[in-house]
């Protein structure tokens, strides 16, 4: 089995780092809040004091942080994995962090380092599962080096080269944020015009939105709102999205909106809930806090 580093041991972090340990890896974590590696302790892992002393003896390093902001800390802040990286090692920076942050990363390591960028779609529950969708970018041979530690988490796609990873995690973002705020309006509307909630969503299940509405429809209509993915790292990747489009010269008036509502429903106290909070900000209703 591989010797592998995992860095960032939040939501997603934890359950993927699990994972690995259970497949029999050979496994040191690091977490910038130790507590939360004591339960990957309890079951074998070893925990590393800092990303540098995670990477040294690891084959394989993979990041699983917040933002472009964390990333930039975790490998090139002090003590940090670029320390402990060079000639055969790999990074495997699985953030949403987009397309550009994985190529500047990339172009600073040590040489002889390769990355892969492998952001996945998919919450808490399929990360627990294995059902993930990977996203993977980067060469032919670093790809099918980490291909089997990928397939621990679900079913993986290469789609190709470094950075095609990040990018293709902000097209299918692009479309997540429009959907749940697309939803969100349409049950503005119908309750402005007097609809009933209930037969509301039942039509709205057969529509286009239907995927959307199924996912959290329990949710909505409950009014509660526990956070599978966090609503504020949606507006952090609906900002990603946005800003690359800039970058490129393309206007997204779609994205954009999504961007505003989710910044609003942050404003509104909804950024630790989940990212289909956004509906209760948009619809104009109360949001009941996850119990502590």
């Amino acid at each position: 089995m591989t010797k592998i580093a995992f860095l960032g041991l939040g939501q997603m972090g934890t359950p993927l780092a699990t994972r690995l340990l259970e497949a029999g890896h050979d496994l040191t974590v690091w977490n910038r809040t130790p507590e939360r590696a004591q339960p990957l302790r309890d079951a074998g892992a070893a925990v590393a004091r800092t990303p540098a002393e995670a990477g040294r003896a690891a084959d394989v390093a993979i990041t699983m942080v917040t933002d472009p902001e964390a990333l930039e800390h975790v490998v090139f802040g002090p003590d940090g994995l670029a320390d402990a990286l060079g000639p055969g090692r790999l990074l495997l920076e699985m953030s949403t962090v987009g397309p550009d942050e994985v190529r500047s990363i990339a172009d600073r390591l040590p040489d002889g380092a390769e990355v892969v960028d492998s952001p996945v779609m998919g919450s808490v529950p399929p990360a627990t599962a294995g059902e993930l969708n990977v996203l993977a970018g980067g060469s032919e041979g670093a790809f099918e080096r980490v291909r089997p530690i990928l397939d621990t988490f679900g079913n993986v796609r290469h789609v190709g080269g470094l950075g095609a990873g990040a990018a293709m995690k902000l097209v299918v973002n692009s479309t997540l944020g429009a959907a749940i705020t697309a939803l969100g309006e349409a049950i503005a509307l119908a309750d402005a015009l007097g609809l009933d909630r209930g037969i509301t969503l039942d039509v709205l299940a057969g529509s286009q939105l239907g995927a959307a509405l199924s996912a959290k429809r329990e949710s909505i209509e409950t009014r509660s709102y526990p956070p599978r993915f966090k609503l504020s790292l949606a507006a952090k990747d609906l900002r990603l999205v946005t800003e690359a489009a800039e970058r490129i010269g393309r206007e997204l008036p779609v994205a954009s909106a999504a961007r505003h509502w989710l910044e609003q429903a942050i404003e509104a106290g909804a950024g630790d809930l989940d990212y289909s909070a956004v509906v209760a900000t948009i619809v104009g209703e109360e949001i009941t806090p996850v119990a502590e």
